[in-house]
């Protein structure tokens, strides 16, 4: 089994210092926005990453394709998502998450170390677009024909606020589902009837169409994890997501509820 660790923040301390401080055994660092993302640009802050060098710094970290990947992040699961979403659009689909992360782990008495592994080469062949994604273009179609799930939180939702892009708003269509409704205090996912419940109470429908945004793909990832969980694994990721949409001037932006 090969152990990722993919603590993050959007803004502040490096997760890389966190990895320094204390990781579960074996586990290797991975970073969201040099390794799990391309370059910021006018595809979004968190693009796709290109796969041949994807493939690369999977191998590095000693990634098979014939062994587990199990990946966690501090608590709150999103990064864990992406490192998720990320692998299995790259078509390992042995990658899971530990639910709760690392506060987990040690919650319930496991170690944790400062050593870093020496890892063997993988063989992971990255097959890219083993997951569903969005265009931008797909996005609206989804909002229209199906349900577009915006995973930020409602103010910045309703386009009272926006701290990071240049646009405040939302796609049109789009219903607002906070992500953080799908997890427990303690980052945990909630139940599966739980989650399911809550998708319904949002317009999420069995076979219709189902998709996520969020800022730049993060925070989405793990609507997408939480809608697996809740048997809709069809469900699809608008990666680009609003850093992307907000690119281009024509596209309607809508704001309120």
């Amino acid at each position: 089994m090969t152990v990722l660790d993919a603590r993050w923040r959007l803004a502040g301390r490096p997760g890389r210092e966190d990895y320094v401080e204390g990781h579960i055994p074996g586990a290797v660092f991975i970073d969201l926005d040099t390794e799990l993302a391309g370059e910021p640009g006018p595809n979004g802050r968190h693009p796709l990453p290109d796969p041949a060098r994807l493939q690369e710094q999977l191998r590095a970290k000693g990634v098979r394709n014939d062994k587990p990947v199990v990946v966690y992040d501090a608590g709150d699961g999103q990064a864990a998502a992406r490192a998720w979403w990320i692998l299995r659009w790259a078509g390992h689909r042995d990658t899971r998450v530990l639910d709760g992360g690392i506060a987990a782990w040690t919650k319930q008495g496991h170690p944790v170390t400062t050593e870093e592994p020496n890892t063997t080469e993988g063989d992971i062949e990255v097959k890219p677009g083993s997951m569903p994604s969005l265009t931008a273009d797909e996005a609206a179609a989804t909002a229209n024909a199906g349900t577009l799930i915006d995973a930020r939180v409602a103010p910045r939702f309703r386009g009272e606020v926006e701290p990071i892009d240049p646009v405040a708003g939302h796609i049109p269509g789009a219903v607002n589902r906070p992500t953080t409704e799908n997890a427990g205090d303690d980052g945990r996912l909630r139940t599966a009837e739980e989650i399911r419940d809550g998708f319904a109470k949002a317009g999420v429908q069995d076979g219709v169409p189902v998709g996520a945004y969020c800022g730049s793909g993060v925070t989405a990832a793990h609507t997408v994890l939480a809608l697996h969980r809740a048997g809709r694994t069809d469900a699809a990721l608008y990666v680009g997501s609003w850093s992307d949409w907000v690119t281009d001037p024509n596209r309607p932006v809508a704001t309120g509820e």
